[in-house]
């Protein structure tokens, strides 16, 4: 294992946004058997040491890799376009105008019924915005055409958080 290999080559995984969770799944329950530190003590605690950096970087892959979003992310980062979400919140109009809808049915929802619609709504959006960065990342490998797609899928993902928040108000 090489500790400078991107996340897609320490799983042996081809570069691409479409992955198999089940086989992403069983490749890190593998490489966390092969590096885990009780498998070196016998070899000392620098073994062990090595064999905890290991640990870690297979685990911040897999958090990378197993979530759509943070592979979309990391994809563009890996093709020359970072995200760069925090200092670039520039949006195109009508996805703004989107985000304001949803705000104010998510405001205006007075039960479970309405809140389920717009859950709809959002999840629909966000499929398709998957599907785009699918489309760009894998069949057209347009990482600055996809940072687009994944800035909004951002914003989506903290939107559902919101809303997930106004259900359990309803519990």
């Amino acid at each position: 294992m090489n500790l400078q290999a991107d996340d897609f080559e320490l799983f042996g995984l081809t570069r691409q946004f479409a992955q198999d969770r089940a086989a992403l799944d069983a490749r890190w329950k593998a490489l966390q058997r092969e590096a885990h530190p009780d498998k070196f003590a016998a070899q000392g605690a620098a073994a062990q040491r090595v064999a905890m950096q290991w640990s870690v970087r297979i685990n911040e892959a897999y958090q990378r890799l197993k979530e759509p979003l943070k592979r979309a992310a990391y994809l563009c980062e890996l093709g020359g376009a970072p995200v760069n979400a925090h200092s670039n919140t520039a949006m195109p109009a009508a996805f703004l105008m989107q985000q304001m809808e949803w705000r104010e049915a998510l405001d205006d929802a007075n039960a479970v019924p309405a809140l389920e619609a717009l859950q709809a709504e959002v999840d629909a959006s966000r499929a398709q915005l998957l599907q785009q960065c699918a489309s760009l990342l894998d069949e057209q490998h347009d990482a600055v055409a996809a940072v687009g797609p994944v800035r909004a899928l951002m914003f989506i993902e903290k939107f559902t958080q919101d809303l997930n928040q106004r259900f359990d108000q309803f519990e």
